[in-house]
């Protein structure tokens, strides 16, 4: 694998002109959310997305549907296109490189590719450790009854995890013993796994980082992040608890991993703090992520006009935040709140009565449990004010808190 860590001199694409449309491989919320900053900023959207009436295609000017890897697919998204990006990670990096041929990508399918492996990602945070001096957990590699039997004792209790594929808590499974390890990897008919030591973790944060093809680079204020069955929960920022210390060698750590990379674009990376208030570095995501949709309505540049900004090869924007903020996950369990047995629209007039809060909804046909529907973003003068407003949303729409 090679990747391009050199920066180069930006070629603006300017919006407003007859070129001026934007490509992304991806049509869900993600999506939908940078075609909203694209238009704003006067670019056009093509989407390749297999799935009829998808959030970006319902908003986009051009939906592909297709396969991700269809090659006619993809030759007529780089026709529309001058520049291409993806909603997330497991878009094939193939298409990417192949994209890549007619324009520019951003991020490369090589970067793009590191995200999709865990056993490469954390090798990449192992040799980024030299700079940065922050480790990914103790962690090894489980792809047979031989590496389930030479695995070290140190390991557990750890978590194995399927190295490809598997998100919001999917595809992993906790192991206390080497009979459970046994048990788990049966499980995963014959997935290459990753065993990974369980460490004593205080809470988890996550650090939004842009770079543009100049090597330009910004990093956005912390983000906590509280998890509910491995699905994100709550993002409040500023952290609550994170040290001034912690929190300059998180964004440094992202800074050096972005450029490291050589990486063009948004990405987000999710960082432990131990007990011991030490930082353990956990996984990357190479697009925008839930942790930042705060920054749509409490910075001034959101994570989704970064992305535009750097794929157009503009300059990148501002990050500073302007009101503390508290993001939360919408659920479609809320839509069964109670005993209904048939979905019923929450009470969104009610929330929408409250100070500071901004509604933002998907798109999606059909609501299911665990499925994310939109999210909620309540910004005020201070967090205790934020928090406070946060609660009595999950009030009315029946989120335990």
């Amino acid at each position: 694998m090679t990747i391009d860590t050199q920066p180069h001199p930006r070629q603006p694409l300017l919006p407003n002109t007859d070129q001026s449309c934007l490509g992304i491989l991806g049509g869900g919320q993600l999506g939908r959310m940078f075609a909203h900053a694209a238009q704003s900023l006067g670019y056009q959207v093509a989407v390749l997305e297999p799935e009829a009436g998808c959030p970006a295609g319902q908003v986009a000017e051009h939906h592909l549907q297709a396969a991700y890897d269809n090659q006619d697919a993809l030759v007529a998204l780089s026709k529309l296109s001058r520049a291409v990006t993806t909603e997330f990670e497991n878009v094939p990096a193939d298409s990417l490189t192949m994209l890549a041929q007619h324009g520019f990508v951003a991020p490369a399918g090589g970067c793009v590719s590191v995200a999709q492996d865990r056993l490469q990602e954390k090798e990449f945070f192992t040799r980024c450790a030299a700079h940065t001096g922050v480790f990914p957990a103790p962690h090894c590699r489980i792809a047979g009854p031989a590496e389930v039997a030479s695995a070290s004792e140190n390991l557990f209790p750890g978590i194995l995890k399927t190295v490809r594929m598997g998100y919001d808590g999917k595809g992993q499974v906790r192991v206390r013993t080497r009979d459970e390890l046994a048990s788990a990897f049966a499980g995963m008919n014959g997935q290459v796994c990753v065993l990974e030591k369980m460490l004593p973790l205080a809470y988890e944060v996550s650090v939004l980082v842009a770079r543009g093809v100049d090597g330009q680079a910004v990093v956005y204020p912390i983000a906590e992040n509280v998890h509910r069955d491995g699905i994100l929960f709550t993002t409040t920022v500023p952290s609550p608890n994170l040290s001034d210390g912690v929190a300059h060698a998180a964004q440094q750590a992202a800074l050096d991993i972005i450029a490291e990379l050589g990486y063009v674009g948004v990405l987000c990376i999710e960082f432990f703090v131990l007990q011991d208030g030490s930082l353990v570095v956990n996984e990357m995501a190479p697009r925008p992520h839930n942790s930042g949709h705060y920054t749509i309505d409490a910075c001034i540049t959101s994570q989704f006009e970064q992305q535009v900004r750097a794929l157009a090869q503009l300059p990148l924007g501002e990050v500073r935040q302007h009101s503390p903020a508290v993001m939360l996950n919408i659920l479609g369990d809320i839509w069964f709140a109670g005993d209904a047995s048939t979905p019923r629209e929450p009470a969104w007039d009610q929330v929408l009565a409250l100070p500071g809060a901004h509604l933002h909804l998907y798109g999606k046909a059909e609501a299911r449990p665990a499925r994310k529907m939109g999210h909620i973003t309540f910004v005020a003068e201070t967090l205790d004010a934020a928090q406070a407003t946060l609660a009595q949303a999950c009030a009315i729409l029946g989120i335990a808190v």
